[in-house]
């Protein structure tokens, strides 16, 4: 199973069945008291409740920047996509997971998303850097020594890496990406329409 666990979507993928989950990277929970918390929706359902939620009903992004910000709502997010796309009726065991991570994450940062993988219930959690997962789905020859530019826009972060013979060759990672572009652009109409 392929997680790309995204600061604005989570995809999920297998080989046999493609795609099986493309949703928002969102948890909804209701607040109980004394630091207990109450899962009550994710992805997309959770993202038509942000902004419409009573004082003890909290929404949140349990990714920032491409990396885990709430490890608790990341695991509650994994959770979630491992049991609704049925993949535990795919296998006979828990699924191993492939979960691509931005270019240059802390080794801490590796072991939280590893950590949160195993306690959602995957077998094993393998991590690839998303430049290369993103190149590989491109179909690139990555093998051969010639170069190839991929510019990866999440969310969170924007990469552009070149990728020969199965490796990275450079890599420049900023935490900008999709979320700041859009405020820009609204702020910019904003901006316009006020002149």
């Amino acid at each position: 199973v392929y997680i790309d666990l995204g600061t604005a979507n989570t995809l999920v993928a297998t080989r046999q069945h493609g795609i099986v989950a493309n949703e928002p990277s969102v948890i909804a929970y209701r607040e109980m008291g004394a630091g207990r918390k109450m899962l009550v929706a994710v992805g997309q359902e959770a993202k038509a409740k942000m902004g419409r939620t009573p004082e003890n009903l909290v929404t949140t992004l349990p990714m920032r920047e491409g990396v885990i910000a709430d490890m608790d709502a990341t695991e509650a997010l994994l959770r979630h996509f491992l049991d609704k796309t049925k993949l535990k009726h795919l296998f006979f065991l828990k699924p191993r997971v492939v979960i691509s991570l931005p270019h240059g994450v802390t080794d801490v940062e590796k072991n939280a998303v590893r950590y949160a993988g195993l306690a959602a219930g995957a077998r094993e959690v393998s991590l690839i850097e998303e430049p290369v997962a993103a190149a590989i789905g491109a179909g690139l020859p990555i093998h051969e020594p010639v170069g190839n530019l991929v510019i990866d826009i999440g969310g969170g972060t924007t990469e552009v890496a070149v990728i020969a013979l199965f490796g990275i060759v450079h890599c420049e990672t900023v935490r900008v990406g999709g979320h700041a572009l859009d405020q820009a652009a609204a702020d910019d109409q904003q901006v316009a329409a006020g002149s």
